[in-house]
């Protein structure tokens, strides 16, 4: 004699496990994490972090790639790719302090909104410019030019970081973690005055220029502990 689970209702027991996995299934549809504003809100500034960073990444790549080797096989072909090598430098310290203190901004911020996303373009606009700009002085670092659009360049892409950080504050409020790191940004102005004296003294000399630019990324070496507590 067959024995039935429970008795009378044949298939029972696969009956019940089929409920149960469709309870299971709906109650983790419409679990709280599905809808979480909070875990939205990650969400939307990593996947503009990946984009930045993707950027950066290129830009790094194509300036390595701009590299040449020296002509001759000795330091003295070295030592003339010395120019190029340390402007070489100069910039991959640039563009890592922004990568670097672009990430804890983007990690403290709440929400992105289409001016926070225009905002981050407008930023990397300007990076974009620096491989094409580190080759001419590579190539010709003695004359003002070069130094002088290097330093208007960076001067865009101060300005460029101090619009995204504001509007970031505007979409995430005043009482933000953004707004509380930054208060009144006394090393973002200094950069700014920087590289504007960076951009006019290069008439006089570029290398002061390069003075002020290694003076900047020396100050902004160390990620901003401002936005990194948070």
């Amino acid at each position: 004699m067959g024995l039935e689970w429970p008795p009378g209702r044949p298939g029972g027991r696969s009956l019940g496990l089929g409920r149960r996995l469709g309870r299971m299934a709906c109650s983790s549809m419409t679990s709280p994490s599905a809808h979480d504003p909070e875990s939205q809100e990650e969400s939307e500034t990593g996947r503009l972090e990946a984009f930045s960073d993707g950027v950066l990444a290129v830009i790094i790549t194509i300036m390595a790639l701009e590299l040449r080797a020296p002509a001759a096989g000795s330091f003295t072909g070295l030592s003339a790719r010395l120019p190029a090598l340390l402007i070489y430098i100069l910039s991959f310290t640039f563009i890592g302090m922004y990568w670097n203190n672009h990430h804890h901004l983007l990690r403290a911020a709440r929400r992105v909104t289409g001016g926070v996303m225009w905002a981050n373009l407008h930023l990397l606009f300007w990076l974009s410019l620096i491989p094409v700009l580190t080759a001419w002085i590579g190539e010709h670092y003695r004359q003002p030019a070069p130094a002088a659009t290097y330093g208007l360049v960076c001067l865009g892409a101060a300005v460029a970081y101090g619009i995204l950080t504001r509007t970031i504050i505007r979409a995430d409020g005043g009482d933000s973690p953004v707004a509380a790191a930054m208060g009144r940004d006394v090393k973002g102005r200094a950069s700014l005055v920087l590289y504007a004296a960076a951009t006019g003294l290069a008439f006089v000399s570029p290398f002061i220029s390069y003075s002020l630019f290694a003076a900047v990324a020396v100050l902004w070496f160390v990620p901003d502990r401002r936005l990194s507590r948070r």
